[in-house]
């Protein structure tokens, strides 16, 4: 059997906080290895346990989410954490520049269990958690607050096609959208969105979204 995948749960609320974890170590492939209730707190306990992901709320005591997850997963960390947030995404209007930080993904609060589970086994596993839908409703709620980066590396590397992909990726769309829309197969689909983080150095498709906005690639 394999190891199970190691989890840090923060958040500032003690029963989300215990809910979690209890719902976690449910799992036998799963484990809860510590809990904490700020940003801080997460950022120390990490470098000390060693988690495989990191259950971030947002909205914290001492360090917020955005930070503790710029320190855990941002550019020119070391050793990165995957980072999965959750949030009351109504009410939070940060999600946006928690992605930015690093975050491998996000869920709602209000997710069914099963959701957040999956959503700590697929982060673990190097994947993105961003749900098509989700990512329509992140990139219409902040459009207007993403700007193209000055001097930004342009997308010359691409192929007309690759670029195609990664516009539509930051549409929201599914793999299966985007091969419907391309008339192409899911599996070339997979290969070219693998080809496209290559090429432009990005971990995942929430770190594409965030390159095509930040880069004027789609408006």
């Amino acid at each position: 059997m394999s190891a199970a995948i190691r989890v840090l749960v923060c958040d500032d609320q003690a029963l989300i906080r215990t809910g979690f974890a209890t719902i976690i170590d449910a799992q036998p492939d799963l484990e809860v290895v510590g809990e904490c209730e700020d940003g801080r707190a997460a950022v120390d306990l990490a470098g000390r346990l060693n988690p495989d992901v990191v259950v971030m709320d947002v909205r914290m005591p001492v360090l917020d989410g955005i930070e503790a997850t710029r320190l855990l997963a941002g550019a020119g960390v070391a050793r990165p954490v995957k980072v999965l947030v959750v949030t009351t995404f109504n009410l939070d209007e940060y999600v946006y520049e928690a992605l930015r930080a690093g975050a491998s993904g996000f869920l709602l609060k209000d997710a069914p269990a099963a959701q957040l589970l999956n959503g700590i086994r697929t982060v673990a596993s190097g994947a993105a958690l961003l749900a098509p839908e989700v990512t329509r409703q992140l990139v219409g709620r902040y459009a207007t607050r993403i700007r193209p980066t000055e001097g930004a590396p342009g997308d010359t590397a691409l192929t007309r096609r690759e670029l195609e992909v990664l516009r539509l990726i930051a549409d929201g769309l599914s793999n299966g959208e985007i091969a419907a829309a391309l008339v192409i197969s899911q599996e070339t689909v997979k290969t070219y969105v693998s080809r496209l983080l290559a090429k432009l150095g990005l971990r995942d498709r929430v770190q594409a979204v965030v390159y095509a906005y930040r880069n004027g690639l789609v408006t």
